[in-house]
């Protein structure tokens, strides 16, 4: 298996399969406008990616960096490629390509009421298969909130916020809610 990453632009030819399936694989409260992703890419620090494995088309990876903090804002695989091993694949390939640095996401939190819990447990098994381990914090993002994961060593909330403002700019940071919370 033959991962490719490449910096998505709108003139890629894998654009709109990228905007499609994100469209897809988040729900309405945990995505983020397409086109505010689009123009941070611009970013320092920002990657948008487009995943290709072994030419075909397989997904997109997008994550924010500042220092030697990398935070995983989403990862999505082609429903045609789920069950290969590519999202492990990406996970793993994002661990080299981000070497040295502290890599954390955010997940669901389990909630033995959400209409979806057996997905997200299946989705939290999946992250610790592949060497995340719990951080024993949650995220609270408007009104939905994560639990977080990691690898390379905890992430203060401090990091987080100064890791979105640098990222969203001080007045987009001010609109949103986006705290950490100890558990």
């Amino acid at each position: 298996m033959k991962l490719n990453f490449t910096k998505l632009t709108p003139s890629h030819e894998d654009f709109r399969k990228v905007k499609q399936l994100y469209m897809r694989a988040f729900p309405d409260e945990e995505r983020a406008p397409f086109l505010m992703l689009v123009l941070k890419a611009k970013k320092k620090g920002v990657d948008f990616w487009t995943v290709r494995c072994d030419g075909q088309w397989a997904g997109m990876l997008y994550i924010v960096s500042r220092r030697d903090l990398s935070y995983i804002f989403y990862l999505a695989v082609s429903e045609e490629c789920r069950g290969q091993g590519i999202g492990s694949a990406i996970l793993r390939s994002a661990r080299k390509l981000y070497k040295g640095r502290r890599l954390f996401l955010a997940i669901e939190e389990l909630d033995r009421d959400a209409e979806n819990y057996a997905e997200r447990m299946k989705r939290r098994g999946f992250y610790l298969r592949n060497g995340f381990t719990e951080l024993h914090r949650k995220l609270r993002e408007g009104k939905v909130t994560y639990e977080i994961l990691g690898t390379g060593g905890d992430v203060e909330a401090k990091e987080y916020e100064e890791l979105m403002k640098n990222y969203a700019g001080s007045m987009l940071s001010k609109l949103f809610t986006m705290e950490f919370v100890d558990q």
